[in-house]
């Protein structure tokens, strides 16, 4: 009986066992997943950033372009007297 017992004792264990290394190889899976959410994220931060780096690029020769114009139609208006 005493060895019955022990071979149902050691088949629920090799079970729990079997059910660890499921639990564990998909804990490694759902790991490497949110590495590449968090590598996806990273690049899309760094292509914000570019965007954002162009805008102001843009926008300093907006402003450049405005301070031209301005001493352009100040120049004419002088001229125009």
């Amino acid at each position: 009986m005493s060895e019955n017992v022990e071979n149902l004792i050691l088949e629920h264990l090799r079970g729990m066992r079997g059910s660890q290394e499921r639990m564990e190889h998909e804990l490694r899976e759902i790991k490497n997943r949110i590495t590449n959410v968090e590598i996806g994220v990273a690049g899309i931060r760094r292509d914000a950033a570019h965007d954002n780096d162009k805008i102001v690029q843009h926008q300093i020769g907006m402003d450049e372009l405005t301070e031209r114009l301005e001493r352009i139609e100040k120049r004419l208006a002088i001229a125009n007297e």
